[in-house]
């Protein structure tokens, strides 16, 4: 596929089934729930199509300030390593700046630290709490 077959929107209208076939795509344990409340709290998300199917998301929500937290990055397993990835991230990374935050967070498991470092995120100390099982 070239890259030149992606269209990349930025805040596209988009439904909860077109998000939730997407995650069941890409995380074999996803539970379909409704989406469209979590965007609503939305600062901003990119989304990704080939032919008007929807490929790749990142999320990027915010506290209403200073500081952006981008989650859910998603490349349907059919469209890895193609650069889709790192393409949602760089469009996320400027459209939030764009929007006026001064931080932009990010959570990663360790297999993923390199995909991130290489988009220019940075180590930072943070704790973590389960709250449910």
């Amino acid at each position: 596929m070239m890259p030149s077959e992606i269209d990349y929107r930025i805040h596209p209208s988009i439904t909860s089934d077109e998000l939730n076939t997407l995650f069941e795509a890409v995380w074999d344990a996803h539970i379909w729930v409704d989406l469209l409340p979590v965007l609503s709290h939305s600062l901003t998300y990119v989304a990704a199509y080939r032919r008007e199917m929807l490929i790749g998301f990142v999320n990027i929500a915010w506290d209403g300030g200073e500081h952006a937290f981008l989650l859910d990055t998603a490349v349907h397993r059919d469209y890895r390593r193609i650069g889709l990835g790192r393409g949602l991230v760089e469009r996320a990374i400027a459209e939030t700046r764009r929007r006026g935050p001064k931080w932009l967070h990010v959570d990663f498991e360790p297999h993923l630290e390199k995909f991130y470092r290489e988009a220019g995120f940075r180590d930072t100390r943070a704790g973590l709490i389960r709250l449910k099982p």
